[in-house]
């Protein structure tokens, strides 16, 4: 009997972390496990680049005949509403939840006072080549500004892409894209249907195929999953996590928390459906978001989990998700709260109310801004440090590094969750059967 993708997909996480752990307890200089690394990375990031591969058009397809399947303007204009409360909604609930427990548990405090341990390692810590090389790395990626009022305008500088044909090939332009696309969508609902028949079938057409072709990577996915989790799981091990043990388990509380708390709650008040059924039709979508620490790269997951086994309408899932995926990081925005006054309170910086709205409403801006790729957010929060005046910023951030990919995964499980969620309240609103028995019962997740 061939296990359902979701198993596989958890077989090959417990494998991954089994066989790491055996090789973490061989010699480190071991041939062999070197070897098994370099493969395990080389398979992994062919797999990640399968993925991005089909994201530019899948976003642009998919987009383009979700508004131009809508009756007119007017029907663009009430999903786009729906979805921006939405998205702007769950964004506050997610920031308020990370300085709550930010400022309740304080991780950064031992015994009342700054933790001297952890303030040691920010100050004495040498910024080497490898590891300047990799910030610089996740820079250029990421969308950000130098302060907190060029992050504002360069969101809205960003929408429009000075070349459409660059914009696709960056990752951190396809806010801009889909800005294009939303535009190029709305344009064709205002010529007569007969003139824009043949470019509407072009596009769903190409839809179409990028759909059986995601279902095609997508048996691939266990095999990845495994090849990205083993060199994780072999480098991070259990030691680094005890001096951060306390900031650790705060922003995964706090994760945890929004994911299994918070939007449960939000799809069960507003959208009246059972927050089980939800978690079961995306579980797929959420080990692939938890694996490749990329809400991008599993955007093409999303799609195919939200539509077959949630039952929203592709019009509702085409506009909704791309959007999600480039504006919407509830776990991102979370994390980037809890991570800045982290570091304030190990380098005794006292932070007034109002300051921590300013770096609440900093968040909120740089987790929109943020590309949907690994580690992304380390430069965002960068940015909120030194904007806040928190001294040793960049050090601050290396140290946080040591256990960041841990909760990248799940912070992007968060935030493509949060994603689904959008899509099935606003499918909800618009009278769409979601999460229908037969709908569910008829399509593996």
């Amino acid at each position: 009997m061939r296990l359902k993708p979701h198993w596989q997909i958890i077989s090959a996480l417990v494998s991954a972390a089994l066989l790491a752990s055996i090789c973490r307890q061989l010699a480190q200089d071991s041939w062999m496990v070197n070897g098994l690394m370099v493969l395990c990375r080389l398979i992994g990031d062919l797999f990640m680049g399968l993925l991005k591969m089909i994201i530019v058009p899948l976003v642009v397809t998919s987009v383009i005949v979700g508004i131009s399947n809508l009756h007119g303007v007017k029907g663009f204009g009430r999903l786009l509403g729906k979805t921006s409360l939405f998205y702007a909604l769950t964004s506050f609930l997610a920031i308020c939840l990370g300085l709550a427990l930010v400022n309740l548990i304080e991780p950064g405090l031992q015994d009342g006072v700054p933790n001297e341990a952890i303030k040691e390692a920010i100050i004495d810590q040498e910024l080497n080549e490898g590891e300047v090389m990799k910030m610089e790395a996740v820079q250029d990626r990421t969308v950000g500004q130098e302060n907190f009022f060029d992050q504002m305008s360069g969101f809205f500088t960003r929408m429009i892409p000075p070349n459409v044909v660059m914009a696709a090939a960056s990752n951190g332009q396809m806010l801009g894209l889909i800005f294009f696309s939303i535009c190029f969508a709305i344009a064709m609902t205002k010529l007569p249907s007969q003139q824009i028949a043949p470019v509407r079938d072009f596009f769903g057409g190409v839809n179409e195929i990028m759909i059986v072709l995601t279902r095609g990577i997508m048996a691939l996915a266990p095999i990845g999953v495994f090849a990205l989790i083993v060199p994780v799981v072999y480098e991070v091990g259990g030691e680094i996590f005890r001096s951060l043990a306390k900031y650790f388990c705060t922003v995964l509380l706090a994760l945890c928390l929004h994911l299994f708390v918070v939007m449960p709650l939000v799809i069960r008040l507003v959208a009246k459906v059972n927050p089980v059924d939800h978690f079961r039709a995306m579980r797929t979508a959420l080990f692939t978001a938890f694996s490749t620490a990329s809400s991008s790269a599993t955007l093409p997951v999303t799609m195919r989990c939200i539509q077959e086994n949630a039952g929203v309408s592709k019009k509702t899932a085409s506009f909704t998700l791309p959007l999600g995926a480039t504006v919407n990081m509830d776990g991102t925005a979370l994390y980037e709260c809890v991570a800045v006054l982290f570091v304030a309170q190990v380098m005794g910086v006292e932070l007034s109310f109002t300051a921590q709205f300013m770096v609440a409403f900093s968040a909120l801006l740089t987790s929109v801004g943020v590309a949907g790729i690994p580690s992304a957010s380390l430069v965002a929060i960068l940015i909120i440090l030194n904007n806040s005046g928190i001294p040793n910023a960049d050090k601050a951030v290396i140290v946080l590094l040591s256990v960041d990919r841990l909760l990248d995964m799940t912070r992007t499980a968060v935030n493509v969750f949060g994603d689904s969620c959008a899509a099935l309240v606003v499918a909800k609103s618009e009278g769409e059967d979601v999460l229908g028995g037969s709908k569910l019962s008829g399509h593996g997740a």
